[in-house]
């Protein structure tokens, strides 16, 4: 017996030493990808007319990369303890039970609508042939799950210079099967929620917000997110922060348990289970229960009640969404300082400019600061951005204008409510450039100037 002791005594010793020598090897690693993340990565002076002035992009520092690879010497590789903190901090910030992370906004949003199809969802359900109201001026993956999933979209007509859909319209346009709404905040610019959330209650609507764009957006003083059933976000290189693909569905309200649990079912390859990674007999009931046709107790882990995905991101993309996290106050603040100097640097020529402006009651976190030439400006958008574009300053369309008129939605089932007018214009004569927080003051100041020299020349 003492032998014994006396030998475990001594494994615990080189297991203590080895554990240590692996621990100071480790810290070293991680030290050396800081020196060489502030050496590869260190920032170098705006040369103007020669560096882009990008709109958008990653800005990061070695926290990000020393995230990474502390990831990378787990290597645990899928979602781990990174994913977890992340999900858990997130969930924290909105007041929400759980935080569910995906491989990027698109998957997001499918995730969102395909749970609401949810056959546990009984008679409140959606089924194929059932309405949601949204709107065209938008990107092709708010649009596209509503399709994927059977369902009719409803278009409604947004407004110039906010962006965001005519709550008048929304409420025009529900019909006997509207069953939900599922809009953007366009550019980080809430919807207006006051009245959207109304048409919701009165109908009985399912209400899910796209919030890839909108990430420390306010409305009334309430973070958007926090508004509908669902919410989405994007974690995309353009984005408020950035894994570099990625995204996230909370839930909120009466329902947020219920469908939070469906949307990780449908994540996690439409598996019944909810247990954690590594976990088991979470519901104590394991062995216990009855489904469709299965014997009796058969495993649950491997019983699936939904038709779904494995959507879940990698480890190493969460470490680094953890370093960028703690910066989003920061970036947040950055991009709305931006957007303030281009407003007031552009106010002189809103006679032949649209200037973006907020939502009433809202505070944006701006994602971009968009643009609509008046009619009988003198010029075009295209004047205007190939102007921009050649002194090297990066402009965007505002997305897919009008996503009807593009050749995958060209026979698309659907119905609009009104017209689509202001959809059209935008389609014509809208564009976006940056308020990203890695533009600084001289290259603020080079976009200004390089509208100021086109426009003062017409």
């Amino acid at each position: 017996m003492l032998a014994f002791q006396g030998g475990l005594r001594l494994w615990y010793h080189y297991w203590a030493m080895a554990a240590d020598q692996n621990a100071d090897l480790r810290k070293r690693i991680l030290e050396l990808v800081g020196q060489y993340a502030r050496q590869k990565f260190a920032p170098r002076p705006f040369a103007p007319g020669q560096d882009l002035v990008h709109y958008a992009g990653r800005v990061f520092d070695g926290d990000e990369l020393t995230h990474a690879a502390d990831a990378v010497l787990d290597f645990f590789l899928t979602a781990n303890r990174f994913s977890e903190q992340f999900e858990a901090d997130f969930a924290g910030h909105f007041g929400v039970p759980g935080a569910y992370l995906v491989n990027s906004g698109s998957s997001a949003n499918l995730l969102a609508i395909t749970a609401l199809t949810s056959p546990k969802l009984g008679e409140r359900r959606l089924r194929p042939g059932d309405e949601v109201v949204t709107v065209a001026a938008g990107f092709p993956t708010t649009l596209a799950p509503i399709l994927q999933n059977g369902l009719v979209p409803v278009f409604v007509d947004v407004g110039i210079g906010d962006y965001t859909a005519i709550s008048e319209r929304v409420a025009q346009a529900v019909g006997p099967r509207t069953r939900a709404v599922m809009m953007a905040h366009t550019m980080g610019n809430p919807f207006d929620l006051d009245a959207v959330q109304e048409t919701a209650r009165r109908h009985g609507l399912w209400l899910v917000e796209d919030n890839c764009d909108a990430l420390g957006s306010t409305y009334r003083g309430r973070m958007t997110g926090t508004f509908g059933h669902l919410a989405t976000f994007s974690f995309y290189p353009a984005h408020h922060i950035t894994m570099g693909e990625g995204g996230c569905v909370i839930a909120a309200g009466d329902t947020a348990e219920e469908l939070g649990r469906i949307v990780r079912s449908l994540r996690d390859w439409g598996r019944d289970c909810y247990c954690a990674g590594g976990e088991t007999n979470t519901c104590g009931k394991r062995f216990a229960q009855q489904f469709g046709t299965l014997p009796a107790g058969f495993d649950h882990k491997y019983v699936y009640s939904h038709i779904g995905y494995n959507l879940k991101l990698t480890d190493l993309q969460a470490a680094v969404g953890c370093a960028q996290w703690r910066k989003l106050p920061g970036f947040i603040a950055r991009r709305k300082a931006n957007f303030e100097y281009l407003r007031k640097a552009l106010s002189p020529y809103e006679d032949r400019l649209v200037l973006p402006s907020a939502t009433p009651g809202s505070d944006p976190a701006w994602f971009g600061f968009v643009i609509t030439v008046r009619e009988g400006a003198g010029f075009t958008r295209t004047d205007l951005q190939r102007h921009l574009e050649e002194r090297k300053v990066e402009t965007r369309a505002l997305f897919a204008g009008n996503l009807l008129r593009h050749p995958a939605f060209l026979d698309i089932p659907h119905r609009v409510c009104g017209d689509l007018r202001n959809t059209d214009r935008i389609t014509d004569s809208t564009f976006f450039v940056g308020v990203y927080p890695g533009l600084d003051e001289p290259r603020l100041a080079y976009m200004a100037q390089a509208f100021q020299d086109f426009l003062k020349a017409r």
